[in-house]
């Protein structure tokens, strides 16, 4: 797995895509299942790096 320290405290779909290893689709299919917090700044999704990583690790902190 990628050193997440090296990324934003902000998260991008890109990024998802990057530190899970996953297609674009996929990435687009998990920031919109609400799986973790997600935000919308036009039509771009940004996602708060905290909240993914709870959901990554399995925790509801």
């Amino acid at each position: 797995m990628m050193n997440l320290h090296n990324f934003p405290d902000v998260l991008s779909v890109k990024d998802i895509q990057d530190i899970l290893g996953i297609g674009t689709s996929k990435a687009y299919a998990l920031a919109k299942s609400d799986a973790f917090h997600t935000v919308r700044v036009g039509p771009l999704i940004k996602i708060p790096k905290q909240s993914f990583l709870n959901w990554l690790t399995g925790s509801n902190n």
